[in-house]
């Protein structure tokens, strides 16, 4: 994420997410002395909704390495 990014939509915690042999998909979500299993399609989608948010708010692959290279003061 960006540094001047105040908020995401990956706050709350790690995101897991899978398709079954069926193509249905259930996610895994950690959150402050919790997790939660997701295999409702409906919940699924907000989730997969979720990771594309955080995805199109990620830093690109050579912003990142900049951003490293800047913070160890290469």
């Amino acid at each position: 994420m960006p540094r001047t990014q105040e908020d995401h939509s990956g706050f709350e915690g790690p995101l897991y997410l899978a398709e079954t042999a069926e193509n249905r998909w259930v996610g895994h979500a950690e959150a402050h002395d919790c997790s939660m299993l997701v295999t409702d399609s409906k919940a699924a989608s907000g989730m997969l909704q979720r990771y594309g948010k955080t995805r199109s708010q990620a830093l690109s692959h050579h912003a990142t390495a900049s951003l490293l290279e800047q913070m160890r003061g290469a």
